[in-house]
Order: structure tokens, then sequence, then C-alpha cells
């Protein structure tokens, strides 16, 4: 048996004046194991046969059996038809209770502020209001940058970063509705003298962002400031946010694989996650 590591033991501060120990709180070893499978199993995101669900725990066959018989009992997991172990219908009511629970917006703010601290850029969160895509956080960089975007701005489907990252997943006959309002979002269609109708290209950057999860913007709308942007999916495959950095034209690398894009990638898919985007939270198309 694996010998359990103890954590070390904590004192209760009270006013500066520390008070008795707390002692570690005891726990079940073989409920961890349990939870071990679990894990596995949430992390795969499909069904696993025993033998690629024991290896996955880092378990042996025999050992993850009757754990697998016990939670397919309480009702955690079931098997398919091919005899594969998955979440069962008392994961999915505690899987529902814990999403209608989550405020996507609070969930993704100090997902935020950490980007913004580490990549030095300025943070931007933005939803898909009635009007069209919002900003509805914004974490300025320490340096000094002139960007124009605001708590309440509404961006373009079209012109923006953000607005074409959710545009790229919304159904046709949806996005369709919506660039009939373009003329009212900050550099939409229509405003200061730009066309009417999407460019001939649009179609095809939609599909671009669809595949790369990404799409960037280079000293447009506004001038001199550059932004990469990238969604975040609910557990229904919605775009729920569009997450966003930006800085000054040729300070930072706008690259898919540059260190500032990655960030972001990796924020969207550890929310995405919690959201219950499973495949998509790790890059699988759908």
């Amino acid at each position: 048996m694996n010998a359990t590591r103890r954590p070390a033991q904590t004192h209760e501060v009270t006013d500066g004046v520390a008070s008795t120990p707390v002692k570690p709180q005891r726990g079940i070893q073989a409920l961890e194991s349990t939870g071990a499978l679990l894990e596995a199993l949430a992390a795969a995101g499909r069904p696993l046969p025993l033998n690629t669900l024991a290896r996955e725990a880092g378990m042996a066959p025999a050992k993850a059996h009757p754990h697998l018989v016990s939670l397919q009992r309480a009702g955690l997991l079931s098997r398919d038809a091919n005899g594969n172990f998955e979440a069962g219908a008392l994961s999915l009511e505690l899987g529902l209770m814990a999403l209608q629970r989550l405020s996507p917006t609070g969930e993704a703010e100090p997902e935020i502020l950490a980007l913004a601290q580490a990549t030095g850029l300025s943070a931007a969160m933005a939803v898909l209001g009635p009007v069209g895509p919002t900003v509805v956080r914004l974490e300025e960089a320490m340096r000094p940058q002139h960007v124009s975007l605001r708590i309440g701005t509404v961006l373009s489907l079209v012109n923006t970063a953000i607005g074409r990252t959710f545009a790229a997943f919304l159904p046709e006959a949806v996005l369709d509705g919506m660039l009939a309002q373009e003329s009212v979002r900050m550099a939409g269609l229509g405003a200061e003298g730009r066309a009417t109708t999407p460019p001939v290209d649009f179609a095809a950057r939609l599909k671009t962002i669809r595949e790369l999860r990404f799409d960037t913007a280079q000293s447009n709308p506004v001038p001199g400031i550059d932004t990469v942007a990238v969604p975040v999916f609910d557990h229904t495959g919605e775009v729920t946010l569009v997450l966003a950095l930006m800085g000054s034209a040729g300070s930072f690398d706008t690259a898919l694989d540059a260190a500032p894009a990655q960030a972001l990638l990796a924020a969207a898919r550890r929310l995405s996650w919690r959201f219950g985007a499973v495949g998509r939270a790790n890059g699988a198309n759908g």
C-alpha cells in the first residue's frame, strides 16, 4: 500500500496571534483511490475500458475493478453497450448542479488578472450581449497604452478579433440577423463611411477561426493596437466568453505559437473545462 503523505500541521491565526494547531482532517484512502479513477475518466472526456481507465489512474486493473463496481452501484458510473465506463446518472446530476452555480464572468476574473500580470499586456473579457459582443472586464497593462475599449463597449462582428471570434461560432441565421446591426457597434459596418456588407473573405476568415480557435487583429480597428482573441466554450458547446490580449503594435508577437497566444489559449482551456466543455477544452473539433 502506498504511504499517505501527511500535510504539514497548520495554525489558525487570529489578530496576529497563533492559536492551537489545526490538525489535518482525516480521509479515507480507499475513497481517494476511487477519486483517482473518476479524475482519470473526466480527463479522458470519453468512455474508457477497465484496463485503460486503471492505467490512467495509476492502478492495477484488479485493484481498480472493485472501486468501479461500487461507483456503478452508487450511480456515479455506468457502462455503455461496449462495456466501457462512463458518467452515471448521479454524476450527471451533480455536474448539472455545479454548472448551474457557475458564473462564467466570475470564474474568468482571476484568469484575466493573471494574464495581464504574466504578459504585461491589457487583458479583456467579452460576452455576447443583446446588441453584440460586449466588453465586461478590462485589466489595463502596466505600460501605458491607448486602448479605446471600455467596459460596455460593443464590438464589430466583422472588424474586431473579439467580434469575429464570436461570429465564427454563431449559427448562420443568427449571424446574418446580428450583422444587420453592425452600424451601432465600435468599428461596425456602415459606420465612418465603411461598406455595409462584410468583405468577400469574411466566411473564409470565420472558417479559419473555427479551426484554430484563435484570431488576431493588427492595428485594426484601433491604429497602433494589436489584439489576439480566443473563445471559451460552455457545456452546451456554445461560446460563452471571448478572452483577448492587447498591446501596442509590434510590442508583442501575435502568432498562434507565441507565448502570449499560448497563455491565452491555456486560460481558455481551463475555463472551458470548468464550464463542462470537455472535448472543446482539449482542442477537439465539434
